[in-house]
């Protein structure tokens, strides 16, 4: 049976169970005859109107969709009870598709279907249809509407939206857990039979998942779905017309399903044991290496915190969490050290930082494991005592004395000697020296604690068989007080004393100063050296004291100036005093005491000397300066530049005082054959070992003979310079020695030396010989550097 076939059938089944027929559609009026009058009215000429029934009438027609005949599709018959049967009569058909998809008999009122007809484009059509005499044209009815409808038939399947879709379930989720719902449309109509009612069922994907038949919602079907085995599942589902009868069309989808994590996993170490190594001299925050403990699950699920919970190192190492590669990356935390211990255990756990009270059951989610760590022995620098050193020494003990000692050892276990020096870049002056044996710290040269009260030294302690692995410490040297500066004035005093001045007046207040500084403070005492019949000193006991006149009256012009010599002494041990000198000037004063004069005027108008001679006196001495500048300005003018000498001149041969000389080998700067062969000066040759310069042309005269003897020729040329005072005093003749080629003592120069960083060994000047015993001394430090014996 073919397609057609069966549906053909279908429609004809259809149209047998439908209600109303075809030709039912309509419902005819009585014969014009027989109607029935139901008014009657008066026209303009007298005769009677009168309202007549329309004579045919009908409501709608139906259609089947999806029509495969060959021929038109007959929709239904037009009748009017005016039709005699005659051909009178003309059926006229407009509205929906009229005249195109629907045509009429006009003759007989036959209305069909020119082509295929799809409910899905247009499920009903309107139309009028009306009947008129075909002669004069007139409407014989009034023009009736009808509406033709499509009937439906299964001919679309069910369609969804989306060919694929993608959802996702947590795993271990329990059974019936909604995952997605799918939805499929049909385009038939859903309100004639059964063509649009859709049933969904699972075509693959069970037994993992099902589907709701008239929902389309898919559940999860096992429990305990495990993503860590299985992580992406595809589910076939399909839609079902005809309520999923035999019959119906269908169609498919897809759905993509992921199970996403849960933390259902606990973290676990691959080893029960991990074995690290470290050297010794690794220092605080240096990473030793790192453990790590999987998890099944992903993201913040498999997120793991460390720490040690154990071990005999807990205060040695610590451990912190890398985010990025869940790591626990374990560092030291102290200094090791391999004499000390040798291997360390912890113990480490692992523990998820986020744990679904879900699946408590599956834990504990931690995990540990044992960390062994091995310390590895290095060849370490020496180690001192202390961190730093502080000496306390007074500033007048004798030279050499021991100030203290610095010890050290070494921490390896072979324990090699240690060699002790004093870094010189911080005792420049080499005020001390240090025992290279036991790190014995004296005194070299006297200490001042007026000077420098403290003294900052480094001192490097250094293996012997390992020179290079120094290590260093800072000695702070504190020098206490002695009592060993006198006490002095503390400024300088102009005192006077008014002539008018009466005994027991007060001239001056003195105080001292001390460079001393005793614990007590300072106490300064005031005395006279001698007795003084003119002056007094009188002690306040605050460290100051009172200048007083011992009588009335001084005088100028018998004694302008007196000296008191002040004795001032401390208090501490052992006393220190000395003695300062007061200079009183004897000055004239008003009746209140101030100063009026204190010139020399009044000193020597009593010798006879006017005004007028001292005016003369002074011009004199300002003729004097006058003549004086004048005689050396001209002198300067008449001065020219001695020293600046022409290439050509013979004086090349002179060295100035302050010229080295090139030595016996310099040929250019000294030629003794100029003087042998005075012609050879004409030449012009230049020095080799300066630069020339041609300031001024010196004189020049004939040259002598070529037998004249050297001698006259040196007369000659002295003559000459001393005659001309432009020229230097080029009084002697430069004679150069050869110093040699080498010294096997090579150079003793410390300029090279000065550059370096470290202190140099010295103390191979002892094995030159007792000669170079003095250098020995100065550099190696005299017998400081030698080691204990």
């Amino acid at each position: 049976m073919t397609i057609q076939q069966v549906l053909l059938l279908l429609l004809l089944w259809m149209w047998l169970l439908h209600p109303c027929r075809t030709e039912m559609l309509f419902r005819r009026t009585p014969d014009l005859r027989h109607r029935s009058s139901v008014g009657r009215a008066s026209g303009s000429d007298g005769k009677a109107l009168h309202r007549q029934k329309r004579g045919w009438m009908w409501n709608q027609f139906f259609l089947l969709e999806e029509y495969t005949g060959s021929d038109y599709q007959y929709v239904g018959k037009l009748h009017s009870d005016q039709d005699k049967g005659d051909g009178s009569l003309k059926y006229i058909l407009s509205g929906d598709g009229a005249g195109t998809l629907f045509i009429i008999d006009e003759k007989t009122g036959d209305i069909h279907a020119t082509r295929r007809i799809d409910r899905e484009e247009k499920a009903f059509y309107t139309l009028r249809a009306q009947a008129i005499n075909r002669r004069t044209l007139r409407p014989v009815e009034p023009e009736s509407e009808f509406v033709i409808k499509i009937h439906d038939i299964n001919d679309n399947e069910p369609t969804f939206p989306e060919e694929i879709y993608t959802a996702s379930v947590p795993e271990m989720s329990v059974v019936g857990t909604s995952v997605v719902q799918v939805t499929a449309t049909d385009a038939d109509d859903p309100s004639y039979g059964n063509s649009a009612r859709v049933i969904y069922s699972i075509l693959q994907g069970q037994p993992y998942f099902s589907v709701e038949p008239e929902t389309g919602i898919i559940r999860t079907a096992l429990p305990n779905m495990n993503r860590e085995n299985r992580e992406q599942y595809q589910v076939v589902i399909q839609a079902k017309d005809m309520g999923g009868q035999m019959g119906g069309l269908s169609g498919t989808t897809t759905v993509n399903i992921t199970l996403t994590d849960v933390n259902d996993n606990p973290p676990r170490f691959p080893q029960s044991t991990i074995h690290l190594r470290i050297p010794e001299s690794s220092p605080v925050g240096t990473a030793i290496g790192s453990v790590k403990a999987t998890d099944a699950d992903t993201g913040k699920n498999a997120e793991v915190e460390y720490r040690i919970i154990d071990g005999d190192g807990t205060d040695m190492f610590e451990i912190v969490t890398q985010k990025d590669t869940q790591e626990g990356i374990i560092t030291v935390r102290k200094p090791l050290d391999y004499e000390t211990r040798r291997l360390y255990t912890l113990k480490v756990e692992a523990e998820n930082t986020h744990v679904d009270p879900r699946f408590y059951y599956l834990g504990p989610f931690k995990d540990t494991t044992i960390v062994k760590i091995s310390v590895e022995d290095v060849d370490e620098p020496p180690v001192f005592s202390r961190s730093s050193y502080l000496f306390e020494v007074h500033e007048d003990i004798e030279l050499g004395t021991i100030i203290g000692t610095v010890m050290a050892r070494d921490p390896d276990s072979a324990s090699s000697p240690i060699r002790f020096s004093l870094d010189r870049h911080t005792d420049l002056d080499r005020i001390f020296n240090i025992h290279s044996g036991n790190g014995s710290i004296y005194t070299s040269k006297p200490l001042d604690r007026e000077i420098s009260q403290w003294h900052n030294l480094s001192v490097i302690a250094a293996e012997i068989n390992n020179p290079k692995d120094t290590t260093r410490v800072p000695v702070y040297v504190r020098i206490l007080d002695v009592n060993d500066n006198a006490p002095q004035f503390a400024v300088f005093y102009d005192t006077f004393v008014c002539e008018n001045a009466r005994a027991g007046q007060l001239i001056q207040t003195i105080s001292a100063v001390d460079k001393d500084d005793p614990l007590g403070g300072q106490k300064f005492f005031f005395s006279l050296a001698a007795v003084n019949p003119n002056f007094t000193v009188q002690d306040n006991e605050d460290n100051t004291a009172r200048i007083l006149t011992r009588r009335n009256g001084f005088s100028r012009h018998e004694i302008s100036t007196y000296l008191l010599p002040v004795v001032i002494s401390d208090n501490d041990y052992p006393i220190q005093s000395s003695t300062g000198t007061l200079t009183i000037r004897v000055c004239a004063c008003d009746s209140r005491g101030n100063m009026q004069s204190c010139n020399a005027e009044a000193l020597l108008l009593p010798a006879g000397l006017s005004t007028g001679a001292l005016i003369a006196i002074l011009l004199c001495i300002i003729i004097v300066l006058v003549i004086v500048v004048l005689f050396a300005a001209l002198k300067r003018q008449r001065k020219k530049e001695p020293l600046i000498l022409s290439k050509e001149d013979i004086r090349d041969n002179i060295v100035s005082y302050n010229d080295e000389g090139g030595g016996e080998e310099d040929t250019q700067a000294f030629d003794i054959g100029t003087l042998r062969n005075p012609a050879a000066i004409e030449d012009k040759k230049l020095r080799r070992d300066i630069i020339p310069e041609t300031l001024f042309v010196p004189r020049r005269t004939p040259s002598a003979p070529d037998n004249t003897d050297v001698r006259d020729f040196i007369n000659q040329r002295l003559k000459e310079h001393d005659t001309d005072p432009s020229a230097p005093p080029y009084d002697s003749l430069a004679t150069y020695a050869y110093e040699g080629n080498d010294s096997i003592a090579e150079s003793l120069s410390s300029l090279e030396s000065g550059t370096t960083e470290g202190d140099q060994n010295y103390d191979y000047l002892r094995e030159w010989g007792p000669r170079f015993n003095k250098l020995a001394e100065m550099y190696g430090g005299g017998e400081s550097d030698k080691d204990a014996s």
